[in-house]
This record gives structure tokens, C-alpha cells and sequence, in this order.
């Protein structure tokens, strides 16, 4: 016994005065009892009660304690904390300190908190010289308006980041993100995503394999096999960009839109959708394909802007517009197209061919029936003029005058009225394709009624003036009338021929940007701009590696 005791005096100045303790070694600030058993604990100081101990700044506290001192080691049991600053506070039911590693491990309802958030889990580790906290149990992070769960992840403290490389999710009133690779930034909020990636809202639906995510913003940038999709509207990109407080989103390069209401695919280099506003912009060889019984309508223009919501919707293409379908397409300056009115006007230098019919004029508009979503009729206001070639010889049918009125019959055209100072030259043939002659008069009206796409009869109506002249008799420098031009060349034969050749370029363009990015598969991509407004006084943007 007192051989006992005189250890235990010989030890007991050790805690009284710590500050002779030098070379890294744990200091025992306080503890209100303590004890040697060789016997049962070799070569440990048994400490209990009120126990508060030092490590290089860490403070660890706990209500009993085995320090080995030889070894710079500490195992505490019962409301074990572990403070480093005011930046990490480590707890639990049970702790190690090896001091010579300066590495911490915890468990039983273990809580890591900092002043951005607060981790419960079974076990963590903690190395102080990587500043990295480990965990391989379920574990729960709460940060203000995120929680996340996952079931292992590191917590980087000198960057405030958690890695997760298994199934992990952020779960916020806004929305969920599910993962199986994550950074997540506490005090940011940023969240870069690797590999299959889903983000769930109440109204969308967002798949990434690599982006990044603002959730104090609600601003984002996806970058590989990515898209967006709404209850009515698929949106993808090889870049996309998203504003959830805007419900904006914009894509860059190989964009494709579906609309599935509207049963129409919207593509191009660059687009905008506006949710709220159910508008959407696309541009760099923009061109929306139209489904229309059994058969598509593809449409391009230099800059497309769809507006208004189901049923009211409002087309309209700037510059150098073309459409194709099989049994007709066209050219013109502008389109306007109004779904409630069913109602497509073509505006500057309109041209139409239906099959094998040339029609111009200054104004046209196509007008269609809702119920049966088919062309029902068409107006061809001031200088109407259809011109088709001769079916045998060289000559060309032509008919103009002031206006043109067209019926449709399942979407072809069988029937015009031409209105006022109507001309006409038509190559009459009888039914073995002999020519009769060549029909050359004016009327103030005529009627055509067309068979399988050709002219079966032409009617005139008041003040007819002219006769059939036999070939030889009419000269060929008569055969034409004012304003004849026939553009056959630029007849769109091909649902690739809306695009002029320049507007070709984006997509060479677009290839090489996606070789150059898959010549480097782990290549960084830069944040966009707009992703990190709330920043404006970093000039280094970050990167997702």
C-alpha cells in the first residue's frame, strides 16, 4: 500500500503543473480523481470525474479516462468531447487519442458539429494532421435548409467539404439529390456531383453524370449526359445551365427539346426555356420538327421563340426561314404561328411548293383545323403566282393575279381560287400526254381543281379574254408571264436542306468540342459565370475536376 501511494505521489506532479510536459505529449488539465491498477490497466493513470485534457489546441473532455503515458495515448468513456478551436466539436460515448499521430477515434452516438453543420453517425475517425474526419456508418448531416444522408463519407475540415464515394442524398423543401459520388461544401453550399446523379423537384426532374449544384442559390451547371425534364418538356445539352428560383434553364451545343403535348422536337446549338413563362429561344441551326398525322413538319429559322402555354402556343422564326415536309415546304423571310388561331403566316418573300406546284406572293398564310390537326386552308395575298413545269416539254404551267385562295384535302392542295387580273398559260394534254395546245388568257377569276397533285381542271369566270394556241404559234418569248420566276434550284427536297450551309458550321464546331473533351476524360470544367453571381469579388472560379 504504500509502495502504491509513493507511485502515486511520484506521478501526481505531472498533472498538478502540465506545463513542464514538452514534445507533443497529451496534458492532463484536470480531473477530479486518479489511481494506478498495474494490475488490471498496466501502464495506465486511471482518471475519473470532470476529466479535461490538451493535445496541441484539441481539448478533449470526458467523465473518465485511461491515459497511457508511455505511449501518448488516451481512451475516455462518457460524454466524450473533442474541441479543436471553435471550428470542430467531435462527441460521443467513447474516444481514442493516440498524440503521437494525432489521430481521434469515436463512437456511439457520435455527433461532429461546426458553426455550418452538425454530422451524426456510430463511428468516426479523425486525423488532425490531414484535418479529415472519416466515417463507415449511416451517418446524418444537417446544414440550415439541407439534410444529407449516406452511409460513409470524409468531412474535410480546413475546407469545410464532405466527399461521399456511396449512395448518398441531400434532402431539401425544394427538392432531393441523389448520388453516389458528391462534394459538398457546407459553408457554400456547393455541390459538385460525379457519376449517375438525379435531382428531384416537386415540378422537375434533373440527371447529370457531372455537375455542380448551388444549393444556397438554386443555380447549377451539368456537363455530361445531362438533361432537365419537366411534366411536358425534355430538356438536353452537352452544357446545361439552371436557375430554379427562375425556373430558367439554358443549354449549349447539341440542345434537344421535346415537347410532348405539343408533340414537337425543338434542336439547335443554344437554348432558353422559360418555365414560368413557357417560352423557350433556340438558335445556332435551330429548326423544331412538328409530328402531323403520320408524317413530320421540320421548320428551321436562325432564331426560333416558342410562347404561351398549352393550346395558345405562339411560334415565331427570324431570318432565312425554311420548312420541309414530304408533301410540301417552303422558304420565307420571317414565320409567325399562332396554335389558338391555327393560323401560320409566312411574312417577306414567301415561297411555297406543294409537290410539284411553285406558289409566291407577298403574304402567305396557312390555316389549319384544331380539331382534326390537319391544313385547311391557305391565302396568297397580292401577287399570287403558281408555276409547275410541263409534265413532257419545257414549258411551264402558270397561273397569277391579285390574291390566292387554296383548299386543303388531308393536307394537299386541292383546290385554288386566283381573284381579279388573273392570267393563265397552260399546256392543255389529252390522256395519252399529246399536246392539245396551250391555253393563254385573262378573267377576273379562276378555279383549279388538282388530282394526284397535278391540274385536272381549270374553270374561268367573267370577262375571259384569250384562245389555245397550237405550239407552233405561240412564240416562246410569250410564254411567260410578268413576274415569272421559276426557283426550282432552291426547292427544299429534304428535311436536311432547311439548313443553309453556313448554319452547318455549328455543328463541325460542336464535334470538335465534344472530341477535345473526350480526348481528356477527367478534364476540369469551368463553373459557369452566372452560377456564381453570389460571388463577385472571387476572380478564381472553381472547377469540377
Amino acid at each position: 500500500m504504500k509502495k502504491h501511494l509513493a507511485i502515486f505521489l511520484f506521478i501526481l506532479p505531472f498533472f498538478v503543473n502540465a506545463q513542464v510536459v514538452q514534445n507533443g505529449a497529451i496534458v492532463i488539465e484536470h480531473a477530479d480523481f486518479q489511481d494506478i491498477n498495474q494490475y488490471e490497466f498496466p501502464d495506465a493513470m486511471i482518471l475519473t470525474g470532470n476529466i479535461r485534457a490538451n493535445h496541441d489546441g484539441a481539448i478533449v473532455t470526458c467523465n473518465k479516462a485511461y491515459y497511457y503515458m508511455k505511449e501518448n495515448y488516451l481512451k475516455a468513456f462518457g460524454n466524450v468531447q473533442i474541441v479543436q478551436g471553435d471550428t470542430l466539436f467531435l462527441s460521443g460515448n467513447y474516444a481514442e487519442y493516440n498524440g503521437n499521430v494525432k489521430q481521434a477515434y469515436t463512437t456511439g452516438n457520435v455527433s461532429l458539429r461546426s458553426p455550418e453543420m452538425s454530422l451524426v453517425t456510430d463511428k468516426i475517425n479523425f486525423d488532425r494532421n490531414t484535418q479529415i474526419a472519416s466515417y463507415d456508418t449511416f451517418g446524418t448531416i444537417v446544414n440550415k435548409d439541407n439534410t444529407l444522408t449516406s452511409n460513409q463519407g470524409k468531412y474535410y475540415a480546413s475546407q469545410k467539404k464532405y466527399q461521399f464515394l456511396s449512395a448518398v442524398t441531400i434532402t431539401n423543401p425544394k427538392y432531393v439529390i441523389k448520388s453516389n459520388h458528391m462534394d459538398y461544401y457546407t459553408n457554400s453550399g456547393h455541390t459538385y456531383l460525379y457519376g449517375p446523379s438525379t435531382i428531384t423537384g416537386k415540378d422537375n426532374f434533373i440527371y447529370t453524370e457531372k455537375g455542380f449544384y448551388n444549393t444556397k442559390t438554386n443555380k447549377a451547371h451539368f456537363v455530361k449526359n445531362s438533361y432537365i425534364k419537366y411534366n411536358d418538356r425534355l430538356i438536353k445539352g452537352d452544357s446545361l445551365y439552371y436557375d430554379r428560383t427562375r425556373e430558367f434553364a439554358s443549354a449549349t451545343r447539341n440542345v434537344k427539346i421535346t415537347d410532348s403535348i405539343n408533340k414537337a422536337i425543338i434542336k439547335g446549338h443554344y437554348g432558353e426555356v422559360y418555365r414560368n413563362k413557357d417560352s423557350l429561344y433556340i438558335t445556332k441551326r435551330a429548326s423544331v420538327r412538328y409530328f402531323i398525322d403520320n408524317d413530320s413538319m421540320f421548320v428551321h429559322a436562325k432564331r426560333l421563340v416558342v410562347t404561351g402555354k398549352q393550346g395558345e402556343r405562339v411560334v415565331r422564326g427570324y431570318n432565312n426561314v425554311r420548312f420541309f415536309k414530304t408533301d410540301m415546304s417552303g422558304k420565307c423571310d420571317s414565320i409567325h404561328s399562332d396554335q389558338k388561331k391555327a393560323l401560320t403566316q409566312m411574312i417577306g418573300k414567301p415561297i411555297l411548293w406543294n409537290y410539284e406546284n411553285q406558289l409566291t406572293g407577298d403574304v402567305m398564310h396557312l390555316i389549319g383545323n384544331n380539331k382534326s390537326e390537319k391544313l385547311d386552308s391557305l391565302k396568297v395575298l397580292n401577287n399570287a403566282f403558281i408555276t409547275s413545269k410541263d409534265t413532257i416539254g419545257t414549258g411551264y404551267n402558270q397561273v397569277k393575279g391579285q390574291n390566292l385562295y387554296g383548299k386543303f384535302t388531308d393536307n394537299k392542295l386541292s383546290e385554288v381560287d386566283i381573284i381579279k387580273n388573273t392570267e393563265v398559260i397552260y399546256y392543255m394534254r389529252d390522256d395519252d400526254n399529246q399536246l392539245i395546245g396551250i391555253n393563254k388568257n385573262v378573267s377576273s377569276k379562276i378555279n383549279i381543281i388538282f388530282d394526284k397533285d397535278q391540274i385536272e381542271t381549270i374553270t374561268f369566270f367573267t370577262d375571259v379574254d384569250g384562245d389555245i394556241y397550237p405550239e407552233k404559234e405561240l412564240p416562246e418569248n410569250t410564254r411567260k408571264l410578268r413576274g415569272f420566276n421559276w426557283r426550282g434550284d432552291e426547292r427544299i427536297k429534304t428535311k436536311e436542306d432547311i439548313y443553309p450551309p453556313e448554319e452547318n458550321q455549328y455543328d463541325l464546331d460542336a464535334q470538335k468540342e465534344k472530341q477535345k473533351e473526350d480526348a481528356i476524360p477527367d478534364a476540369p470544367m469551368e463553373v459557369r459565370k452566372e452560377t456564381l453571381e453570389y460571388d463577385k469579388n472571387n476572380p478564381q472560379k472553381p472547377v469540377i475536376k
